[in-house]
């Protein structure tokens, strides 16, 4: 009895998909082909690159001071090695906090990235969903480094129709 119902779920969600219309779309593909997205990644690189050595000055500093400490280690009194050993920690720290606050979730480094990338997504993603409804798609699938995307045929990609479309509306 089991298996019936289990073959009849089957046959009708194999059917409820037949009956949808659906395409797949390339994200990745659509959005290198913007010279729009590709300047914004550029900017984003440079950024990331002239924060990357502010942050490695920081801890270049925090090395030196430590290497400075360990020379002198022996010549200091305990009171004074305490107060050095503290302030490398806190050196150490006000590093690792600026680097969070460059390179973190709500760093200024993601903010800038949600500023530069997220209205250009915004625009792509409405060409998808205008291109869907155009073409009658039920469903659209991004096919780009998807693990689970077993078999796209090339008659259901039509990521270089959005493609040609977002080059005509930034025109």
């Amino acid at each position: 009895m089991k298996r019936l119902i289990l073959f009849a779920a089957f046959v009708f969600a194999a059917g409820t998909l037949a009956a949808q219309n659906c395409i797949t779309v390339n994200s990745e593909k659509l959005f290198k082909s913007l010279d729009a997205y590709n300047a914004a990644l550029e900017k984003l690189d440079s950024l990331a690159s002239a924060y990357q050595k502010e942050v490695d000055a920081r801890f270049a500093e925090v090395e030196e001071l430590y290497n400075a400490y360990m020379l002198q280690k022996r010549s200091l009194s305990s009171s004074t090695q305490q107060s050095r050993e503290n302030a490398i920690l806190t050196k150490e720290k006000e590093a690792q906090q600026y680097q969070e606050s460059i390179f973190g979730n709500e760093g200024t480094l993601m903010k800038q990235r949600v500023e530069l990338i997220q209205p250009i997504q915004k625009q792509v993603f409405a060409a998808i969903e205008a291109y869907a409804a155009e073409v009658g798609a039920d469903v659209v699938i991004d096919s780009a480094n998807n693990p689970t995307l077993l078999f796209n045929s090339p008659r259901a990609d039509h990521t270089q129709q959005l493609i040609e479309r977002l080059k005509t509306t930034n025109k």
